[in-house]
This record gives C-alpha cells, structure tokens and sequence, in this order.
C-alpha cells in the first residue's frame, strides 16, 4: 500500500501530505461480508444460461444480446423457492436440520419442459445448484426402479406379483461384503410390489441379478443414466455406487414411467433469437425408452409406495401419485447423508435431493423431500385437472391367490381375504387354479368308544382319500386340544378323566388343504357307584337268648360294606356295620318293638350310600316261659316291600369285593350287641370279623 502511494506522489497524481493520510487508514477495516443480493428465479436462470451455452456453442446470454424464450411455469418457480427460504409462509419445517441443503427439479411429465428449479436454500447469488450443478450424488433406492424393477418387467415380463425370497443378506461375489435391508430384517418370499413399496434391497439386488447388467444397463441409459466408468455394478441396483445423479436427471427418467415409457430429455430453453435478426428454437423430441406395459407396471407399483409404503408423507388426497424414497448410507457411522423423493402425477414430475453435499454427515429428518413434494405438486396441481394413469391394452388385472408360487388364480372356496388383484403382461396371467383352499372331504364313520379296563378311548374313523393325515383333537367343555397328527385311522387316547364327557374331532389335511371337522362325543363312567337297596331282608328272635338274626341279599359287586343299626322307641340301642349278609343282634329286651335297618355302603367314597331297608323284631308275648324251640319270624318292612320268610341258617350271601370284617359288639347279661353269622358268602377279600 505505501508503494502505491508513493509512486502516485512520485508522478504528481496526489500530494505527500495526501500520501501521508492515506496512509494513516486501516485497509482491513474497510472490508465487508456482504453477500450478493439473491436473485429471483436464478436456480431456473442458471439452468437456462447452462442449456444455451451447451446448444450454441458457447453464447452468453448475459453478454451476448440473445432474447431467451423459456418453459419457465412462475408459479410452480415461486412456490419451489417459497419452500426453500426461511420465510415464516414456509410450511417446512427445517428446525432439525437447520443449514441442510436441498435440490429440486419441476418438469412436464409429458413433454419433459422444465417447469421449475429449486437451486438451495440460503444461496448467494450465482452459488451452487443442487439441482443441476456437478455429477451428483448416490440415488440411493430411486434407482430401484430403474436399474432393476423397470427392466426385469421390460425384459423378463415380470408381473407386480413376481416372487421374490428375502431370506438373507446379499452376499457381494469376490468380496467379503453383503447387501443387507435398510431394517435388518428378512421376510422370505413375498411378491416384486410389496419389496418395492417397503423399499428392501435384497429383492432388489437378486432382481438386477436375473435381469442380467448388459440390459439393466441399457434401459437405464434410455432414461438419461450414466454410469461411472460405463460400467454397471450389483449396487446400483439400491444407488450405492459411483454412478451419481441430479434431480433433473431422476425427473427426466421418471416422467417417462408417467409418459407411458416415452422419454424426453429435460428442457428450459424453446426459442433464442439472436441480434442479427436469427431464430433458433428446440424442443426434447420422444423416445420410447421402455414398453407401456413396463411404464404401467411401475407407475402402479410406485402409487403403493406412496399409499401404504415408505412414502405416504407424500400422499396427497384426491390426486393419483405415484413415488419413490431413496436414501444412502455412511461407511463409519449410521444415518443417511442423502435423503430422495421422487414422485409424479400425469401432469408434473418432481424430484428433490437434501443434504450437506459434500460434508457427508447424517441428516436428522429424511422425510424433508417427502414434505416439499407434497406441499409443490399440492400447490401447483391446483387449478389443473389431473387424470389417472391409462391402463394399456397390453397390461391386464387378474386376481391371484396369496401366497401361491408360481402365482395361482384362486379357487372358489379361496377366502376374499386372501385374493390380490396384481398387474401381468397380456398374455404371462397365470392359467392354473390353487387347490390351496378346495374343501377336502371329511373323515366318515368316526366312532369311538371307552375300554373301562384298560382306561383309554379308542377311535376309529375312515377316509376315501389314501394320500392324507388326519389331525385329531379332543377336550371336555367346548375346549378342543390337538392331540396329534397322523396317517392312521385309529387312535387310543389315554389319561382320561372319569366323569367326563369328551368330544373328539378328526380332521383330514393335504398340502395346504385341510377338511371340516368330523366330531363324536364319549362318555367316560364316573367311580362313584349308585347302590342298589339290599333284597329279601329277613329276622328271626330267640327269646330265650334274647338275640335275633338277620339276613338279606345283595347282588352288586364292589368294596361295599353294610351298617345296621337298631331302634327302639324312636332311641338307637345298637349299630354296627357287616362285609357279611348276616347278622346276629344280641341283648333284646322282651316285651319290646325293635326296628331293624340295614344300609349298603361303598368304602372309602363321600356319600357313597345306597337305600336303607328296614324290619320290625318284636318281643312281645314272650314275658312268660316261653316255648323252646319256638322262633318268631316276621317279614321284612323295608322300602323293597315286604321280605320273604327265611331261617336264620340257611347259607346266602353276597361276595362284596374288597370288604373288611367289623367287630360284632358282644351281648350278655341284657346288653345289646351283635354276632355276626359265618356265612359263606362274605365280601370277598375282607378280613374276618374278630370274635
């Protein structure tokens, strides 16, 4: 600086003493950071400046005089930069990732005309675009549809509903990396729509894999793809290679699945009239870049996406959208650097890029692109009528059973809940019917029946069908138990519960078929045993020992036992309890009415009583000498009738199970007591009574 003015004091331009002062003055402090003002429409500016220098050859259009004739739409370009500003109109919320950066490109998905482009957010003037600038960054899974899904349908004819297994991660030959899921998580087959719209890269990879590169990479070339060092690799499938993109280019390529596979190069610039009086003027000619059937295809796979997969923050009600999400990895920490949706109706397509660019750090909120779609194509879909996408004549909807593979028409007792409706090439539909869910015949003749010796239910049934299992369940009280699954027709089940009803219900399965159930209910007897009363209840008094015998029969069989007891005068003046049939009272006084009864009981069982039977002794009229030899006999008064006269010795019984002798009680000197009678016929298996 003292240089400077030197010479100019030097050459008389100014004087010492200004020389002097000047050099007083701190250079530094003069300096500012002011920024150059922002420029309205200068992302789409930019994009025109680039596109006339590149169809001229080189003009200016700030130097060189030429009036530009643009595809500019002010509206939708107003409303981009609306949603990229700080302006408290924005409805972004850009809280968590306050200086993200954000591209978005607007085009005619009919013509390919740029209608709109988003450069950043906080830009200088003339600074970087996001939009077109540079070679771009990783897809992520906007490429899936196409480097894999787009072309598998254009060669392969795959249909929406093509199987596909997501059984594991994808091991990368000649490496020891693997492709895993973006959730870590493997659901096994499922269909080509569903792998898509969940954005999994497994499917997507082994899809890339059976398409083959040499045509994967020649449809995506058709939509304005370039592959880093021409070459194709299995991650650019899921976007995570060298190959790099720009919004423009992914809304060019993506119009066309809107534009029934016609292609148009994305375009700014339609006339440029140049001083001399020349015109020059341009327009993206069409190039069928795929099949209608594959565009449809995938426009309908990608309305699921936004319906009810990874992009329903981009749904917008009442407008049919088709879409798709896309984010990269970082190789030493988690989280996405990169964050794409790119989605279109019949009308626009618009694709938006956010992150930090080159300062790759994980963003905070992915779902940033998936609002400023919604918000834009919203905005500017507004006053436009906006048709569906038309199904071609080579596409047709049939309805297929879930789940069958290769796919199935359903049958007709296939359940409506397990019918999709998926898109085939006209003339791949599937022909065959599942017998998945055809009703299979029941077993017939299912009978079963209870083995009291052995404990066990045994079932029986039959089927006509010799190449089947049967399935078989049991339980008491409505609840059904599968017991097991086998290829006989007999079963024994045991472990039963006495007292119990049980129902069984057999089954007959096949493949994936299983029949209505067949069912036979069984009772099992319960332990407890309803006694009969005792039969043919007889006595007979000695007056002369003051005793008197009693006799009955009893023909059930058990560990039954038998308690007598005996009344006078409404008191009890005796009981005891027989395994025999016979009894001997001692200690009757005479001159008296005795009332006699005799209970069947069942050993060891609570309330285990049969009917009691009942005989009247009397000792009346033998208060003088009575006559020796003489016996009084009396019928039996019991709830059976009346008894049939007997003598006290005649040899009947009843062999009793299980009974165990009782201790008669001894009579003597007028006492009451009893004496059993040694019969032959005891309860067999007691213990003699002790004397």
């Amino acid at each position: 600086m003292s240089t400077v003015l030197d010479l100019m004091v030097q050459h008389n331009k100014i004087t010492e003493a200004q020389a002097n002062e000047a050099k007083q003055v701190d250079v530094a402090s003069l300096l500012t950071n002011k920024k150059t003002d922002y420029v309205k429409y200068e992302g789409f500016i930019q994009q025109v400046a680039s596109e006339v220098k590149e169809k001229t050859g080189g003009a200016d259009i700030y130097k060189d005089g030429l009036q530009v004739y643009t595809t500019l739409n002010p509206d939708a370009q107003e409303q981009t930069e609306l949603l990229l500003s700080n302006s408290e109109d924005n409805p972004i919320d850009y809280s968590s990732d306050e200086d993200i950066q954000v591209g978005v490109a607007v085009v005619d998905t009919q013509t390919g005309a740029i209608q709109a482009i988003g450069g950043g957010r906080n830009r200088e003037s003339g600074g970087w675009n996001y939009a077109i600038d540079g070679d771009g960054l990783q897809g992520g899974s906007t490429m899936k549809p196409i480097v894999a899904y787009g072309p598998a349908i254009e060669h392969l004819k795959w249909s929406t509903y093509h199987q596909l297994n997501d059984d594991k991660p994808y091991p990368i030959k000649g490496t020891n990396q693997e492709i895993r899921n973006w959730n870590r998580e493997y659901q096994g087959w499922m269909s080509a729509r569903y792998a898509l719209k969940e954005s999994l890269n497994v499917p997507a990879v082994k899809t890339l894999d059976e398409v083959g590169y040499t045509d994967a990479k020649s449809f995506a070339e058709g939509l304005g793809i370039e592959f880093a060092d021409d070459s194709i690799a299995i991650g650019d499938a899921i976007g995570g290679t060298s190959t790099r993109v720009l919004p423009l280019q992914i809304a060019g390529a993506y119009a066309a699945f809107g534009n029934e596979g016609n292609y148009h190069e994305p375009y700014s610039v339609t006339k440029i009239e140049y001083p001399n009086g020349r015109t020059e003027e341009f327009k993206s000619e069409s190039v069928e870049a795929m099949s209608d059937y594959t565009a449809y295809m995938i426009t309908d796979m990608l309305k699921s996406v936004v319906q009810n997969g990874t992009g329903t923050n981009a749904n917008i009600s009442g407008l049919p959208v088709a879409g798709k999400t896309g984010t990269t990895n970082l190789e030493d920490q988690d989280g996405s650097p990169d964050s794409w949706f790119t989605g279109y109706t019949t009308n626009y397509t618009i694709s938006i890029w956010s992150g930090y660019g080159n300062e790759r750090k994980p963003i905070n909120d992915t779902q940033i692109p998936l609002h400023i779609f919604r918000e834009l194509m919203s905005h500017i879909s507004s006053d436009v009528e906006t048709e569906d996408f038309t199904k071609p004549k080579s596409v047709v909807e049939v309805g297929v059973e879930k789940g069958s593979n290769p796919a199935k028409l359903p049958s007709e007792d296939t359940p409506s809940s397990q019918i999709v409706t998926e898109l085939f090439v006209k003339g791949t539909e599937p022909q065959k019917v599942s017998e998945k869910f055809e009703e299979l015949d029941p077993v017939k003749d299912l009978k079963a029946e209870y083995d009291e010796k052995e404990e066990k239910i045994l079932v029986e049934w039959d089927h006509d069908d010799s190449d089947v299992e049967f399935e078989v369940s049991a339980g008491a009280g409505g609840s059904l138990n599968k017991l097991t699954t086998t290829s006989d027709k007999k079963l024994e089940i045991d472990k039963v519960e006495k007292g119990t009803t049980y129902t069984i219900a057999v089954q007959a399965i096949k493949d994936d078929q299983t029949s209505e159930a067949a069912s036979v209910n069984v009772e099992i007897p319960s332990d407890e045993v309803e006694l009969s009363q005792v039969q043919q209840l007889q006595q007979s008094f000695d007056p002369t020992s003051g005793t008197a015998s009693l006799t009955w029969s009893y023909d059930q069989k058990g560990p039954i036992e038998f308690e007598v007891s005996l009344m006078e005068g409404g008191n009890v003046v005796n009981q005891t309890s027989t395994n025999k049939t016979s009894i001997t009272l001692n200690g009757l006084e005479l001159g008296k009415v005795y009332t006699a009864t005799v209970t069947p009981v069942l050993k060891n069982q609570e309330n285990g009583k049969g009917p009691s039977t009942s005989v009247e002794i009397s000792t009346q009229g033998y208060e003088g000498q009575p006559d020796e030899g003489e016996d009084e006999q009396q019928q039996d008064q019991g709830q059976g009738g009346e008894g049939n006269q007997e003598q006290p010795g005649d040899d009947e019984g009843n062999d009793n199970e299980g009974g165990n002798g009782n201790q008669g009680g001894a009579g003597s000197g007028g006492e009451n007591g009893t004496q059993e009678e040694d019969k032959d016929n005891d309860n067999s298996g007691g213990t003699p009574p002790e004397e």
